[in-house]
């Protein structure tokens, strides 16, 4: 496999090289000492290659395009991010409830729902609707958003206009679905 390789390689550099080293010995071709080394330059810096330079040190510190930052923010820009949080969010609750509903029992923890709702019932009212609006605004965003994208799946409703209403009535019907669901 090794002289399979070592073959190869030299081949290929042979390929590549100039007529003059066309006769050199692969070894030599596959470590690369065929060639010639020039270890010193002996152009001299010119005027042009200075302003070069200076251009070239300017352009790092330019912002990768195209930067945000040149755009006017959109309603879609958030609701995309949003999107994706929120879906990492219920999903990652939801797994750590059911890893925390196995382990529970062999730390002697009671995770059950009738233990949670009893002590959830011990809070006060407002913290309550807070924790209840607080987990119910995730779900109902990602489950209202997922929706619109289903209707974007037939290819209705792509337009600008109409995908800046729809993200309009998705917050909406979020916030107003998370208060009915928190005051429940």
């Amino acid at each position: 496999m090794l002289a399979q390789r070592i073959a190869q390689q030299s081949l290929r550099r042979l390929a590549a090289q100039p007529n003059a080293y066309r006769f050199a010995a692969p070894v030599a071709v596959a470590m690369g000492i065929a060639g010639q080394k020039r270890l010193v330059a002996a152009a001299s810096v010119s005027e042009n290659h200075a302003r070069d330079e200076i251009l070239a040190k300017q352009r790092l510190n330019r912002p990768v395009a195209p930067h945000l930052s040149i755009y006017k923010p959109q309603i879609t820009w958030y609701l995309s991010a949003l999107n994706r949080i929120t879906g990492c969010t219920v999903s990652g609750l939801f797994y750590a409830y059911g890893a925390l509903y196995l382990v529970a029992p062999a730390l002697g923890w009671h995770v059950e729902s009738a233990v949670l709702a009893a002590s959830f019932a011990a809070w006060p009212a407002f913290l309550q609707v807070l924790t209840k609006f607080t987990l119910a605004m995730p779900f109902t965003f990602h489950c209202f958003n997922g929706l619109r994208h289903l209707v974007w799946d037939t290819a209705s409703m792509i337009t600008n206009d109409k995908v800046q209403q729809t993200g309009w009535f998705v917050v909406g019907l979020t916030t107003v679905a998370s208060l009915a669901l928190a005051f429940i």
